[in-house]
């Protein structure tokens, strides 16, 4: 077969599938010239996927810039490379401090020479590889000197010989063994590794724990025996000691590719993924960047979203890039986020504000995450990732804020931090933040774990007073900060860097967390690495550890503390009970529920809700909407307060009421409290449409023309089936032409959920049931009348 017949498969022209048949040296020459542009495209707009088929290639090359290479097999034996799959640092002189967004995975490789050689940093995943020789992880200058390396991940992979960090700073293992292991600089860390280097932290600079507490390994496309593409989901692992196929085959499950939508960047819109997703389909994103007008939603427990050479997404319009529901068993995996032109709040959130689902025994995981802002594009956004749901899983994520490439400025690509985790235990493995304008990382939950921790602070504050903490109180935002509330919390393997380019600006503290005995770090440092004159980090946890300020002397350079534990008292004292619970049914399958608030000696964390005893929410606040009910039927509730170390309150008062009658559309929402904004404005207000009254009416005030929108609050989320928009007595003035759409946030809109054409005085608009707090009708019609209306309901 010729190598022509490569990239003709289902994944698009960026993806090559190479088989047996195809000439070794065809495959070597088409690599090769891949590498050749992508060898120094530190922001290339290309994306490629290498992918073998099973069995035996005699080939060699290099793996540049936004390329991915895999083995087709279900195990890595199944594709065997015979020559080399290596990764240099030529184009910066052996630098590999850049050598960035590429993956390795999947496959055996004997190296010819005897040594295969990746020298990355960030991004540059090795997974499920079994290198049979020695494994070298940094490069040369053309003296012969080691070239810098900064920071790789390795995981469930086998190397025969030799492993050589050589001037590779620092490094993450997990659940994979080698012959042996050759040195370490500052800060490496073994995971459930079969045979760890011997030595503890900080010198050696290493650090071992025994067995990987929780871990599903990341999903990856193969070739069943029948010759069908599928992408296989390794099964939920604990307490795991090694390599998931060093015996036997990962455990797992496979699911064919007919169940994915194939998502390529010229022809998928974020609409139709969205309606891919919402039909139970599973996603596949081949290589490319993505312009998304819209949130990705995966709203499906048990979805799985992959990735394969190194598809970007950009979010356009300022909404968040893609939202995962507090669902079980989600699974992403190999994308990159780049900040769009306007401002999001986040990039990536797991679970929305408030997320309460126990997810404990089939935990969302994430796999190969990288987000940035700046460096190819300008861009920006206020959390990078946001974890609200519980028992999430982590595995490799680089959040980065560029410091070099487009944009990228103190006040132009802007991000307030990388990471903010909400939930309870979450464990992340493998966390790179870096670069961020405040906290790197902000840790609200309780229970978290992470297993190494890589972070530059910013490069560029230009000047102290801009970069000032704790109301402008304390030098700096720390890299790692756990909330003052948490009461547990335990990492291992932190190392915090600065390079302060720009002024001579200090940071108070690298680490800064509750002095409580739930609160556990271990093998702790920070780097000067450079910068001006009378810069420094002036602690590493907690005012203690010296300050790091120059190159000379050694202790100047790096700081070290090997554990820090909290020594306050744990918190044991339980938030006031709550006062005052009220219940009020507000239509046939919804009751409102109010109480007053709780106190506490350190701070009320939520409430939880009980109905009928069982626990049937946890807001964060003191009020909420019990939705999904059964019309005429007696509801009772108790309201109980909790705080961050799981102290709950005695049961608050018991308030009962009964759903209203009729359900389906025929029951009226009750509107009290209801407000709405509209596009243009006029002097009659929108709060005419909830007065029950139809002498009053709201307007545009001008001629009906296509983009007009009136947008209705209704304080919470609501269960609804249609809308009824009542112009009578302004006849003429209905909207000619309309689309409806809902939100949760007043944000995200997606795609209209309805669209018409009016046809008198009262609008009927039904759809099929939602769940949400806001109402957006957009008139696209033109007409010279104006547009009005007397009444808006919402019925259920």
């Amino acid at each position: 077969m010729p190598v022509s017949e490569a990239n003709t498969t289902i994944f698009g022209p960026r993806v090559y599938v190479f088989d047996t048949s195809m000439p070794a040296g065809d495959i070597t020459n088409l690599a090769t010239t891949i590498f050749n542009g992508q060898a120094a495209a530190e922001f290339s707009s290309n994306r490629y996927a290498l992918l073998f088929k099973p069995g035996t290639y005699n080939v060699n090359f290099n793996v540049g810039f936004y390329t991915h290479v895999a083995g087709l097999g279900q195990n890595p034996g199944d594709v065997h490379i015979t020559g080399g799959v290596n990764v240099n640092a030529d184009w910066d002189n052996g630098n590999a401090t850049r050598n960035f967004w590429r993956a390795l995975e999947n496959y055996a490789v004997t190296p010819s020479n005897g040594q295969t050689q990746i020298a990355v940093s960030q991004a540059a995943p090795l997974r499920r590889l079994h290198i049979r020789g020695e494994l070298h992880l940094f490069d040369f200058d053309s003296n012969w000197n080691a070239g810098w390396a900064s920071g790789g991940f390795l995981a469930d992979s086998i190397v025969d010989g030799l492993v050589v960090p050589a001037s590779q700073q620092q490094w993450f293992s997990r659940n994979s063994s080698w012959g042996s292991w050759n040195n370490g600089v500052w800060n490496m860390v073994f995971l459930g590794c079969s045979n760890p280097p011997a030595g503890q932290f900080p010198e050696p600079p290493y650090t071992t724990i025994a067995r990987t507490p929780i871990i599903r390994e990341k999903p990856y496309l193969y070739i069943s025996n029948a010759g069908q593409y599928q992408v296989f989901v390794p099964a939920l692992q604990t307490d795991t000691l090694g390599v998931s196929w060093a015996t036997s085959s990962t455990p797992g499950t496979s699911i064919p590719i007919d169940q994915f939508y194939i998502a390529r960047p010229e022809t998928s819109t974020a609409a139709a993924i969205n309606t891919a997703l919402s039909q139970g389909k599973h996603l596949l994103f081949t290589p490319g960047i993505y312009q998304l007008s819209e949130t990705i939603r995966v709203n499906n427990a048990n979805t799985v979203v992959l990735g394969i050479g190194i598809p970007t997404l950009v979010p356009t319009n300022g909404q968040i890039a893609m939202a995962i529901a507090d669902v079980p068993g989600v699974k992403v995996a190999g994308l990159t986020f780049d900040g769009g032109p306007i401002n999001s709040p986040t990039m990536l959130e797991v679970g929305p504000t408030g997320a309460s689902g126990n997810h404990s025994a089939n935990p969302t995981s994430l796999h190969d995450i990288t987000v940035r802002t700046g460096g190819a594009t300008n861009g920006r956004y206020d959390v990078g990732i946001k974890i609200n749901s519980h028992h999430v899983i982590g595995d490799h994520f680089w959040l980065w804020r560029a410091d070099h490439g487009a944009g990228a400025a103190w006040t132009s690509n802007v991000s307030k931090n990388g990471l903010v985790v909400n939930g309870n235990n979450v464990t992340l493995y493998g966390l790179f933040n870096e670069h961020h304008n405040e906290y790197q990382t902000l840790w609200n939950g309780n229970n978290g774990r992470t297993y190494f921790y890589q972070s530059e602070i910013p490069y560029d504050p230009p000047n102290q007073a801009v970069w000032m903490s704790h109301n402008g109180t304390k030098n700096g935002w720390a890299s790692y900060k756990v909330a003052d509330h948490v009461a547990n919390h335990e990492a291992w393997g932190l190392g915090v860097y600065s390079y302060f380019r720009d002024a001579a600006v200090k940071l108070e503290t690298a680490i800064e967390a509750p002095n409580t005995q739930g609160i556990k770090f271990h093998s702790m440092t920070t780097i000067w690495l450079n910068g001006v004159a009378g810069s420094e980090i002036t602690h590493v946890i907690n005012g203690q550890g010296g300050r790091v300020y120059a190159n000379t002397p050694a202790e100047a350079m790096r700081q070290t503390i090997a554990n820090w534990t909290g020594t306050g008292a744990a918190d044991t004292q339980a938030p006031s009970t709550p006062a005052s619970l009220t219940a009020t049914a507000v239509s046939s399958s919804q009751i409102n529920l109010s109480w007053g608030a709780s106190t506490d000696n350190v701070g009320v964390a939520g409430y939880n809700v009980y109905r009928g005893g069982t626990l049937v929410g946890a807001p964060g606040s003191n009020s909420y909407s019990d939705t999904g009910l059964t019309a005429s039927t007696v509801y009772s509730y108790t309201v109980r307060a909790r705080d961050a170390a799981g102290n709950l309150s005695a049961n608050s008062n018991s308030a009962s009421a009964t759903t209203q009658p009729g359900g389906g559309t025929g029951a009226p929402l009750v509107r009290t409290g209801w407000t709405g904004t509209s596009s243009p404005a006029s002097s009659e207000p929108v709060s005419a449409l909830f007065d029950g009254n139809l002498a009053t009416r709201w307007t545009t005030g001008v001629p009906m023309a296509n983009g007009q929108s009136l947008t209705v609050d209704m304080q919470g989320v609501k269960t609804f089936n249609k809308i009824v928009m009542n112009s009578t007595g302004s006849d003429l003035d209905y909207a000619r032409g309309y689309q409806v759409f809902v939100s949760n946030d007043g944000t995200s809109w997606g795609s209209a959920i309805a669209t018409g054409t009016g046809t008198g005085p009262v609008v009927t608009v039904t759809f099929t049931t939602r769940n949400a707090r806001y109402i957006r009708v957009v008139q696209t019609g033109s007409n010279s009348s104006w547009w009005s209306m007397r009444e808006f309901d919402v019925y259920y």
